[in-house]
């Protein structure tokens, strides 16, 4: 008698039990590397809001005070029109002189929506950097 060639159904089943546990834990983990990667077109935006400021204590010896900005700052010359999950900042200012420090906040929208990350310092401290929602 002739073996019949090919899959039994119980086979297939297995297979199909297998790829469906496989999916079910890649699928949160492949979501939180693609808000990771996401989240670093903020910080990319918060690096270049802090060498502005920096340029911008340089030259008046304070930080840039309260701005809210959707796109463009023409003073700190900070453009995030063509980002597409940041296009806004929100930058504050507190005291002068050498002991100035000042925040600056960026909000995720559309895929990043949920993202938010701030970068606080000053001219005499090191930058601290936050960042809430990445696991969401």
């Amino acid at each position: 008698m002739k073996r019949a060639k090919g899959f039994t159904l119980v086979e297939l089943v297995i297979v199909i039990v297998i790829v469906g546990i496989l999916s079910i834990v890649a699928v949160p983990i492949y979501r939180g590397y693609t808000r990771k990667a996401m989240a670093s077109e903020g910080k990319a935006l918060l690096g270049t809001i802090q060498t502005a400021e920096k340029v911008y204590f340089a030259e008046y010896a304070t930080f840039k005070p309260l701005t809210t900005e959707t796109g463009y700052d023409t003073e700190l010359d900070v453009d995030a029109r063509s980002n597409k999950y940041f296009t806004s900042f929100t930058i504050t200012t507190n005291g002068s002189g050498s002991g100035a420090t000042y925040t600056a906040i960026t909000t995720g929208n559309g895929g990043a929506s949920g993202i938010a990350l701030s970068v606080e310092t000053g001219s005499q401290k090191q930058p601290k950097y936050t960042d809430t929602g990445l696991n969401a």
